[in-house]
């Protein structure tokens, strides 16, 4: 494997890239207080061809996997051992609903294992990155300095935050924080945001509880949190790897914690008693 040094350097040109055409189709779309969670826009799409064309001029012989059906996914190569993982609007109901909650995540696998990931809040330009054995940084704006990440120390369940979907409301969170008896929570509608709370210490605990997540969805997100000493596994423990044609996560969930409360997550999500969507 590489240093990933020029891998990190184009995913971030790209995903910024990426970020100025998306925010120029979010200044005229027009809100859609009531958008589903499977909701899709030209947004996506556009912000996904501009990704894996420029992932596929860059990396020719790299496969690639994304959210949306664009042309550049025909073109891709199917034999390469490297897979590049795109969601180009994560979080597309907080687009919809302009509320700003939303991000555009590239991760890169290398024989099933994620290696370097960027998610990009391109509405209030704050970028979160990381690559294997190069740590996790954050900068706000875009083009400021970086600052490395580091989850929080803490060790008990009940000074843990909790990141969550904004879309299980007050009720949900109440019942989340009665669970885990966990101090209080942060919702945002972008798992990708919420992979990046854990890392950057803002959050304690993920848990995406959909059992349709797919790769795109937490793939970038992932490093971020090992990166920044935390740990990401399955609902039951297992470890994550991405070779399931983007459906590798199909049915069983994920965690991601500071590393210190995953045991005692693990144990809550054991009894049965964190509903399961």
């Amino acid at each position: 494997m590489s240093d990933l040094s020029n891998e990190l350097s184009v995913t971030l040109e790209t995903i910024r890239e990426a970020g100025r055409k998306v925010m120029e189709l979010y200044a005229s779309f027009e809100r859609i207080e009531d958008a589903p969670a499977d909701i899709s826009t030209d947004a996506d799409r556009a912000s996904q061809e501009l990704i894996l064309q420029r992932l596929h001029a860059a990396f020719p012989g790299d496969q690639l996997c994304g959210e949306e059906s664009t042309p550049t996914l025909e073109q891709a190569s199917a034999d390469g051992s490297r897979l590049w993982i795109v969601d180009p609007i994560d979080g597309t109901r907080g687009f919809a609903r302009k509320n700003d909650e939303f991000s555009i995540m590239i991760g890169l696998v290398d024989e099933g294992a994620v290696v370097l990931g960027a998610v990009y809040e391109p509405a209030i330009d704050r970028v979160t990155y990381a690559a294997k054995g190069k740590g996790c940084w954050t900068a706000q704006p875009f083009d400021g300095e970086p600052v490395a990440c580091r989850v929080r120390p803490t060790a008990s369940l009940d000074e843990a935050v909790l990141s969550m979907s904004r879309s299980q409301g007050t009720l949900g969170e109440k019942e989340m924080l009665r669970v885990f008896g966990a101090s209080s929570a942060i919702q945002t509608y972008s798992a990708g945001i919420k992979f990046a709370q854990v890392a950057r210490g803002e959050s304690d605990i993920y848990v995406g509880d959909y059992l349709t997540l797919k790769d795109w969805d937490i793939c970038a997100g992932h490093v971020l949190v090992e990166e920044a000493g935390g740990l990401v596994t399955t609902l039951g423990g297992e470890p994550v790897r991405y070779d399931g044609g983007g459906k590798s996560l199909q049915g069983r969930g994920i965690v991601g914690t500071n590393g210190r409360l995953h045991g005692s997550t693990l144990a809550v999500l054991a009894t049965g008693d964190v509903p399961v969507r």
